[in-house]
């Protein structure tokens, strides 16, 4: 397995691939590749047997993809908290070297590294983080593009990748933070929202609230 499946396995399963289908588009952004990149690595994986794509529907992991993704996300995501908790990196800065430390990572070096930090439930963007036992609470798959004019959200995670999360940060948008949705402009505008502890609008662009999952 190498590492660029490995990553790939992992966005699909951040994404909902494990409940649902995502599309070759939202691969490609979030992995800031170009759509053709993901259909010949989308072709190979689905060769090992480890997602299914259907045509026009979108791709999804399958049983054993699911297995493997889970062994990945715990391994990334506690190197996350580690570099973030410990190391004081900001989260937008944290993906590439959690990447890296998570292909030398063996599986008694992963369970020292999850004792040590006393056994987090949670990265800093949000997502879960599978127990060694492979337990896990079920995250959010509710994308705030779909969230309905007048709804109250709170914000659940984010999509782990660089200029999402440097621009959340420049716009100071955080976990746990709650609104009311007040406007979806048209032809592809921003999202306009208001935040329910200060009262302050914000407006969220549609590109990044096609990866931020609320509640």
């Amino acid at each position: 397995m190498t590492p660029k499946k490995e990553d790939y396995l992992k966005i699909i399963f951040e994404l909902g691939g494990k409940q649902r289908k995502v599309s070759n588009k939202q691969i490609a952004l979030s992995l800031d590749v170009a759509a053709g990149s993901v259909t010949e690595m989308v072709i190979k994986l689905v060769k090992e047997g480890l997602v299914t794509h259907v045509p026009y529907a979108g791709i999804s992991l399958t049983a054993a993809g699911i297995e493997l993704a889970e062994k990945l996300v715990r391994r990334h995501r506690l190197w996350e908290t580690f570099l973030v908790s410990k190391l004081n990196y900001k989260l937008a800065d944290v993906h590439d070297d959690a990447e890296v430390l998570e292909h030398a990572t063996s599986d008694n070096l992963v369970k020292h590294l999850d004792d040590f930090l006393e056994h987090p439930k949670e990265c800093p963007h949000g997502g879960m983080i599978p127990s060694i036992d492979g337990e896990y609470e079920e995250e959010s798959y509710d994308l705030l593009i779909d969230a309905e004019t007048g709804s109250t959200k709170e914000v659940d995670r984010f999509v782990d990748n660089h200029e999402l999360l440097t621009y959340l940060e420049e716009i100071n948008l955080k976990i746990g933070d709650k609104f009311t949705v007040e406007e979806h402009v048209p032809f592809e505008g921003p999202i306009k929202v208001k935040m329910l502890d200060t009262g302050k609008e914000l407006s969220i662009s549609y590109n990044s609230a096609h990866y931020i999952f609320v509640n």
